[in-house]
């Protein structure tokens, strides 16, 4: 799995993630989250078009980050997912709780996309 972290001028972090998030994979990704909230970076876009699989741990760290962020008064939002991600974010229930955007645009910017 490949992570790439941007930190943007208007306060939200993007995360970019490609490959399989899975019990050998998943652990870097949480020491990213952990990372971020240590840093304060409570506002995170998660890039989704290029993962090709996860599993529960992955879908954990999704669900812890989005509360951690939500209890600091930020948030956690999902973009771009493939076809297989959005399904298995709506089958486990993330999808709802974790706003889940059609492109990363949206997800940066949801009150302007849908004009």
């Amino acid at each position: 799995m490949h992570i790439a972290v941007t930190n943007r001028d208007d306060g939200i972090t993007l995360v970019g993630l490609a490959g399989t998030i899975d019990i050998n994979t998943a652990p870097a990704l949480r020491d990213t989250m952990h990372q971020l909230l240590d840093e304060g970076r409570t506002r995170i876009v998660i890039d989704l078009a290029g993962v090709t699989f996860c599993d529960s741990i992955g879908l954990g760290t999704f669900a812890y980050t989005r509360n951690h962020c939500q209890a600091a008064g930020g948030f956690v939002r999902l973009a771009a997912p493939t076809p297989f991600m959005a399904r298995l974010l709506r089958t486990v229930g993330l999808a709802g709780p974790i706003p889940v955007h059609a492109t990363v645009t949206e997800a940066l910017h949801p009150d302007t996309s849908a004009a």
